[in-house]
């Protein structure tokens, strides 16, 4: 069957729209924290809030086989709109400490009908090349989740509603584009039947779980490093006496992640997922262990190192669901690839807590040191001969 032209572009388009809820948050912490009236850890409650309830959801999505037994571009559509709603409660007149936890939850639980199952269709439509199509596709999730921090670093930002209402509206835009017009993909091959033990059995393959460790060790260090890219560059403002702008460096450093997934996917064709994969990880693994020597650097000189690692620490993305999606029964790569990700990010809420609460404790210049763990674990799993 021949493949439409239009259906990878729009599946891009539509990821794009929908994944810049993700940070909306985060791009107005500042207004968010005079309204309810928290301090600086109102970062780590934004975002986790957000992880967290990306992993229920996710877990609710794979225990139930959603993105298997349904139309994949139907719950797409149909978590966007949800998703959309629940990010919009972040306008109201008196946003409460509760309310914005629920807010952010709820958006964090639809994006898992989203960010995941827009791989499943991705996969749906290419049984070769999917590296490839990852790597755009993951790449338009991390141009998304730049989105609104970019939005901030412009004149756009003095009014913060401006943010929501635009992430909202773009989200709602990409699931009904992607519902008109992506049908179900020909290798699609829905579930017939509700397994429950299917996901956790999936562990039992070698491939799936040799990826699945290696994603792990990626998702220790990703979210933290996005998270916390705002406190970098504002200490190392402190540090040296700089006026760097927090929230427009912040969106380059995470866009340009973007990009790389791009390279990745295209690096994939020739090289193969797994090295790319290996490579990106441990480079990113690197520069959190030299991260103290960034802040001792000239401003551009960070700037750039900063930027490389935004590169590296997404590029490795794309490849790992490639050979997740790999590795499974076709009837299950809708499940697997959800599984994943919800141990994933459940793994990056710890990774977040954590860098969180010793940012109060030490100097933050050191604070990344703590992420070289998921890289290292992650690369010795990946070089660690079957078994």
């Amino acid at each position: 069957m021949k493949r439409r032209p239009h259906i990878l572009p729009i599946i891009i388009i539509s990821q794009f729209a929908c994944t810049s809820l993700w940070f909306a948050g985060n791009a107005i912490v500042d207004e968010l924290a005079i309204k309810t009236g928290l301090g600086a850890e109102i970062v780590g409650h934004v975002l986790s809030s957000v992880n967290f309830g990306f992993i229920i959801g996710t877990l609710v999505f794979a225990l139930l086989m959603i993105a298997d037994r349904y139309s994949p571009s139907r719950v797409f559509m149909v978590c966007a709109l949800l998703a959309s709603v629940c990010n919009l409660l972040l306008l109201a007149n008196n946003v409460t400490t509760s309310l914005l936890v629920v807010g952010r939850f709820g958006t964090g639980f639809f994006l898992a009908g989203i960010y995941p199952v827009g791989m499943k269709i991705a996969a749906d439509y290419y049984k070769s090349g999917l590296g490839k199509a990852l790597g755009f596709l993951v790449g338009a999730l991390v141009f998304g989740t730049a989105f609104p921090y970019l939005m901030g670093g412009t004149t756009w930002g003095n009014d913060y509603t401006l943010i929501i209402k635009a992430t909202s509206g773009l989200a709602l835009f990409g699931g009904l584009l992607l519902w008109i017009l992506v049908p179900n993909g020909p290798f699609r091959k829905p579930a017939t039947q509700l397994q429950l033990k299917a996901g956790p059995a999936l562990f039992k393959i070698v491939g799936f779980r040799k990826a699945a460790l290696g994603y792990f060790g990626h998702m220790w260090e990703l979210y933290a490093f996005w998270a916390f890219t705002p406190l970098a560059v504002q200490t190392f403002n402190i540090l040296n006496e700089a006026s760097l702008s927090v929230p427009l460096w912040t969106g380059i450093t995470i866009a340009l992640g973007g990009l790389s997934c791009v390279l990745g996917g295209l690096l994939s064709e020739r090289l193969g997922s797994y090295k790319v994969a290996t490579s990106a990880l441990l480079v990113s693994g690197l520069f959190c262990l030299l991260s103290p020597l960034l802040f001792q650097l000239p401003p551009y000189v960070f700037l750039v190192g900063w930027c490389l690692w935004g590169m590296a620490v997404t590029a490795d993305s794309p490849q790992f669901s490639n050979l997740v999606a790999s590795a499974v029964p076709p009837e299950l790569k809708g499940t697997g690839l959800t599984l994943v990700n919800c141990i994933g990010f459940a793994i990056s809420i710890v990774s977040i807590q954590l860098v969180s609460f010793s940012a109060e404790k030490i100097n933050p210049s050191c604070i990344f040191l703590i992420l070289t763990l998921g890289p290292a674990l992650g690369v010795a799993n990946l070089l660690k001969k079957n078994n």
